[in-house]
């Protein structure tokens, strides 16, 4: 099953129904502001919101993280954690596509709402070890910024950070 936000697909194919993974109420403050203001206020809501979460997850600068990273139009990029889309607009003004997992489904919403105007990018909403087996095997980049160190709560194995990797 796929829903479409704008350009932006999300796949649901893998959704278990529930989001594992939850910040709280703050995630649905995030969902209202980037339904409600162009990517362009979102320093004006960090501003007035004082809030850790909002700036956290809607500051340009974590973008910084990857938009040094050599790419163009032919590139193709596995975001695994994706998030609210921290990274993911700067990664699709660069590559040729984007590729998304991640847990919750809010989480990928909001990413989705955020990129909606982009037509590479398509967000995998469940665990990563049962959506893996039916993405493509040839990225030019995988990236992993903030969840490998959870990848012993979602690989059920005896090394799970071994096994993330060989994945």
């Amino acid at each position: 099953m796929t829903e479409q936000i704008g350009k932006v697909t999300l796949d649901l194919s893998h959704y278990p129904g529930e989001d594992y993974y939850c910040d709280g109420t703050v995630e649905d403050e995030i969902l209202e502001i980037v339904k409600n203001a162009p990517a362009g206020d979102y320093q004006k809501q960090i501003e007035e919101k004082k809030s850790w979460p909002v700036f956290y997850h809607l500051s340009p600068q974590r973008e910084n993280i990857v938009s040094w990273l050599p790419m163009d139009k032919s590139t193709k990029v596995l975001e695994v954690g994706s998030g609210m889309g921290a990274v993911t607009g700067v990664l699709a003004e660069k590559a040729g596509s984007v590729t998304c997992v991640d847990l919750s489904k809010k989480r990928s919403t909001i990413n989705a709402i955020r990129n909606q105007e982009r037509d590479n990018v398509t967000i995998h909403v469940g665990n990563f070890t049962d959506i893996e087996p039916d993405l493509p095997c040839d990225y030019d980049y995988v990236l992993l910024i903030g969840v490998f160190e959870y990848g012993q709560s979602y690989i059920p194995t005896k090394t799970p950070f071994e096994d993330f990797l060989k994945i």
